[in-house]
């Protein structure tokens, strides 16, 4: 891991950045008080779409992929067939 501090990171940006682009977490410090990290961004298999989606804070990618038979599993609630039909009359009733 790498350490930095403020005026150094803005005179090498780009170096720094590809240090992140290869892997490595870099430390940023202020006066050598450790302030933030920059860290590799894990985009793993996502497209072009889904990275804008990230960057722009309406998405955020997966932990680790979808087991769709685990989630066949989980338990949902149950509505009567018929509760459900007279639920759905009323509810058209109620748009007249």
């Amino acid at each position: 891991m790498k350490s930095v501090n403020v005026a150094e990171l803005k005179n090498r940006l780009s170096a720094y950045l590809s240090f992140a682009r290869n892997g490595e977490e870099i430390v940023i410090r202020d006066r050598n008080l450790p302030i933030a990290k920059l860290i590799p961004f894990p985009a793993g298999d996502a497209g072009e779409d889904e990275i804008l989606l990230v960057a722009a804070g309406k998405m955020r990618l997966p932990i680790r992929p979808l087991d769709a038979a685990a989630l066949w599993k989980i338990p949902t609630g149950a509505v009567r067939s018929s509760g459900a039909v007279e639920a759905l009359l009323r509810d058209r009733e109620e748009e007249l």
